[in-house]
């Protein structure tokens, strides 16, 4: 079979084309395992900082365009040797994923809608250049991967192991182009609450437009790297102004689009006022995240409300605010699951959200029924069993 397939290929995964040489992928079927002889110690789950702490081992596979995919290996976890010209160092030319392994209350452990992170990482590979695989080849080394570290998933429902794939250009030369070489790894992280404030305490916000996280024709709905480094910046003027996380704004009538790292939801009585969950649509400046779509799915499941993914804009939401329509702003993402928001900073005023007043009532809901799926207080077909 050919190999060094370059396509743009679809969600599903490569299939090649009719002037294209056809990828081959990795196959989990021929996964290496030689994993660490020497382990450290387990850190105490409630102390974790998120991100800084990484289990034993981690997975990795190679591409080039010359011979295709390696085989893929697990192995102990180390550093990674790239030649400084790598694409990935210079021109941004990489991606990453992040999803999560729980142990549940019945001891088993289980991924959380892991296919829609595998269709992502396709579809940023594509925007990125870099090779297409098999995701259902990817996803079972990524279960071999967590089966391997099992000992690494906390004994604790507050905690989890962080799962970050990534996939970066490795091709030793600067010339701005698609990349003949490539590496595919997978770290893995046991992680307890993203903010230090704790799992469900509310976050402020500082809106300002002059800073824009994504734009239309741009890579906001891919998860590449890039657009996470130019929001720092911003992120730490934030900061210096009492806030703790950016809401980013878009366009000249300020459409309020993402927060921070999430997905943003506004439950509220509507202009035309019915009781409304709404979200920006996926519209090529959002990013389609996993925590948004089931939180809609559940939504439109229990059929309470009008669920809405539309634009809103800032004089929305001040309008919305004056009249005492506002109940429950949050963010949703895999890092925080959902997270309540209390204070927007925009144009020098702080604007009060009352979504701690209101319980909060929904954003608890969905984060006792996504939680009690992940930790397996509830049977879904959402989750994976690891073991």
């Amino acid at each position: 079979m050919m190999k060094g397939c370059q396509n743009e290929c679809p969600a599903g995964g490569c299939t090649g084309g009719a002037t294209k040489q056809v990828t081959e992928s990795f196959k989990a079927a021929d996964l290496i395992i030689k994993p660490a002889t020497t382990f450290k110690e387990k850190p105490d789950p409630s102390g974790l900082v998120f991100g800084t702490v990484f289990t034993d081992n981690m997975l990795t596979v190679e591409w080039s365009l010359t011979s295709g995919w390696e085989k893929p290996n697990i192995k102990p976890l180390e550093n990674l040797s790239l030649h400084p010209a790598s694409s990935s160092l210079h021109y941004a030319v990489e991606l990453f994923e992040g999803m999560k392994a729980y142990r549940g209350v019945d001891g088993k452990i289980r991924l959380f809608r892991p296919t829609l992170n595998m269709d992502r990482m396709l579809r940023s590979a594509a925007r990125a250049t870099l090779p297409c695989f098999d995701k259902e080849e990817l996803l079972e080394c990524i279960r071999k991967l967590v089966e391997v570290e099992k000992e690494w998933v906390p004994h604790s429902t507050s905690a989890s192991l962080y799962i970050r794939p990534t996939l970066i250009g490795t091709e030793p030369s600067l010339g701005v182009k698609k990349p003949t070489k490539a590496l595919l790894y997978v770290i893995l992280s046991p992680v307890g609450p993203y903010f230090a404030s704790g799992s469900f305490n509310p976050v402020s916000l500082w809106a300002d437009p002059k800073y824009v996280r994504a734009w239309k024709g741009g890579t906001g709905d891919c998860k590449l790297g890039g657009n996470y480094g130019s929001s720092i910046y911003a992120q730490r003027e934030a900061i210096e102004l009492g806030c703790q996380q950016v809401l980013w704004l878009y366009g000249e009538d300020h459409q309020i689009t993402e927060v921070g790292t999430m997905n943003l939801f506004l439950y509220w009585e509507n202009e035309d006022g019915e009781e409304e969950l709404a979200t920006p649509p996926l519209d090529g400046i959002i990013l389609p995240g996993v925590t948004r779509q089931s939180i809609l799915e559940l939504a439109r499941k229990w059929g309470e409300f009008k669920v809405s993914e539309r634009y809103i804009t800032m004089s929305d939401l001040t309008a919305a605010l004056e009249e005492n329509r506002v109940k429950e702003m949050f963010g949703a993402g895999t890092a925080c699951v959902v997270c309540p928001i209390s204070k927007i900073l925009y144009k020098g005023k702080n604007l009060h959200i009352p979504t701690m007043e209101n319980g909060p009532q929904l954003a608890t809901r969905f984060l006792n029924q996504l939680t009690d799926i992940q930790y397996g207080r509830e049977d879904s077909e959402w989750t994976l069993l690891v073991s």
